[in-house]
């Protein structure tokens, strides 16, 4: 397969991504957009390092998956506690973060 197919995936996963973070107000469809940003530079990452035949870029993809299962985590455990308190995930009704 060709580079440029790849990079045409990784830029409409991140377009995608992009979209959805802008357009949407539910915590949890937020970080799943996140997640489709994290995995197009992985894709980026892992071709351009099959491309220069070194391994660098996917020990890079490798972190950025460890870093994307961290965020999920703390995400979702910022959701949960502002669905216990607010009965909602709208983002939009969010004002203020109280400890």
């Amino acid at each position: 397969m060709l580079l440029n197919q790849f990079l045409v995936l990784a830029a409409l996963l991140f377009s995608i991504g992009v979209y959805g973070v802008i357009a949407r107000r539910n915590g949890v469809a937020i970080l799943m957009s996140i997640e489709l940003i994290l995995n197009a530079v992985s894709i980026n990452l892992v071709a351009f390092s099959a491309m220069w035949g070194n391994l660098a870029g996917q020990v890079f993809a490798l972190f950025v998956i460890a870093i994307a299962a961290a965020e999920v985590g703390v995400g979702l455990a910022i959701v949960l506690a502002i669905y216990r308190n607010r009965r909602s995930v709208n983002l939009d009704e969010l004002d203020v973060m109280r400890g």
